[in-house]
């Protein structure tokens, strides 16, 4: 799996702001994340393409955040750990 550095900064930002809000919350954050990207290895094609786009977004269990990926036969690449009241237009611009 491969992470591109847009998201990966905002994975860790978004951990980092969970943490301050609450010590430990950080963790809990993590590890829901970490349920999630191992849901998209076991079965990537199960989660649904954005419309208009070649990518596939798995929400994450009991935070606002989304997982935007792409899928082929060799590798899963990351674009977005995104909250998901943010504009996806950001995001959108990272599928090149």
């Amino acid at each position: 799996m491969e992470f591109r550095p847009a998201a990966r900064t905002e994975f860790n930002e978004a951990a980092d702001w969970y943490e301050i809000q609450r010590p430990g919350l950080r963790f809990e954050f993590v590890q829901a994340v970490d349920s999630v990207l191992a849901k998209i290895l076991g079965s990537p094609n199960a989660f649904p393409v954005v419309h208009g786009s070649k990518a596939r977004r798995a929400l994450v269990h009991r935070f606002p955040y989304a997982i935007y990926f792409s899928a082929d036969d060799q590798t899963i690449v990351v674009y977005a750990v995104f909250h998901t009241s943010r504009n996806p237009i950001i995001w959108h611009g990272r599928l090149v």
